[in-house]
């Protein structure tokens, strides 16, 4: 298999309102779709949002479930500051602070948010991570 992420998808219990916070609350560059699905350009890999219920089916799980999903979207800035930046804009905009940002053990700063549906979004600055 070639190593690549094409899409991640989001099962989202409101396609409007968390369509509304990527393209308009984080300024995502949205895509003309059809009707029921959304999708951002993120450089090589898209984000999809698409129903929770109708994304489970698709998969041919059950669509309830809830707590950890094991798994956290990252998004790193260029510069320190940027990590608080971004978490008061999300945070006042829809989001919920999760973790604010703080200086991390691996020598960066990062904090977490968490998007309308719950899906958890680290934002942070890496001095040793220069693919931003």
């Amino acid at each position: 298999m070639e190593p690549r992420i094409s899409f991640v998808t989001l099962g989202v219990r409101d396609l409007d309102c968390s369509t509304a916070f990527y393209r308009d609350v984080l300024g995502l560059p949205q895509k003309e779709t059809p009707p029921g699905v959304s999708f951002f350009e993120m450089g090589r890999t898209w984000l999809g949002l698409y129903p929770r219920d109708r994304l489970a089916a698709d998969a041919g799980v059950p669509a309830e479930g809830s707590g950890f999903p094991g798994f956290a979207l990252a998004h790193n800035v260029k510069a320190q500051p940027e990590v608080d930046a971004l978490l008061a804009h999300v945070t006042a905009h829809g989001g919920r602070l999760v973790k604010a940002g703080h200086k991390a053990d691996w020598g960066g700063y990062s904090g977490y948010f968490a998007d309308p549906d719950g899906f958890l979004w680290e934002v942070a600055w890496n001095p040793h991570f220069p693919h931003v």
